[in-house]
């Protein structure tokens, strides 16, 4: 299962082309997608109306999603957050530990585009989608077509 962060489904709705949008693309009807209710809760933050995340949630609906937080994950978030801060590394935003947790604990991919989840792939085995071109690589023409 692989499980689609809002920064990439942000940049998608926006019609950005990036490599994490292009896999994206590649994935939609072949694979089973999953959002969690956080990153629902992330996406329709963003819309710039009412009748805008009415949109988004009908486009969203397509995704299956799931809880990515219950008091065992959220222990276990907390774990990670104590073993990432030991090793000198702080991960900016509560909402990434959590749906990072949820991925390693139950064995989901993440498709991302965000910075946060590179640690908890390093230090602590989170499983990503393998994209034509890294996140941060910007060398590469699909990334400064998307600046």
């Amino acid at each position: 299962m692989i499980v689609v962060d809002s920064s990439v489904l942000i940049d998608f709705f926006n019609g950005r082309t990036t490599p994490q949008t292009h896999k994206l693309t590649m994935l939609l009807g072949e694979t089973e997608l999953l959002i969690g209710d956080v990153i629902l809760c992330e996406v329709l933050q963003g819309a710039r109306s009412d009748a805008h995340a009415r949109t988004l949630r009908k486009k969203l609906a397509e995704f299956v999603c799931v809880s990515m937080l219950d008091p065992e994950l959220a222990v276990v978030a907390a774990a990670n957050y104590r073993k990432l801060r030991a090793l000198g590394v702080t991960v900016r935003k509560t909402i990434d530990l959590v749906i990072g947790t949820c991925c390693l604990e139950r064995k989901y991919e993440l498709l991302h585009a965000d910075r946060d989840f590179d640690c908890m792939q390093t230090h602590l085995g989170l499983r990503v989608v393998p994209t034509d071109l890294m996140v941060h690589e910007p060398d590469s023409p699909v990334y400064r077509a998307a600046r």
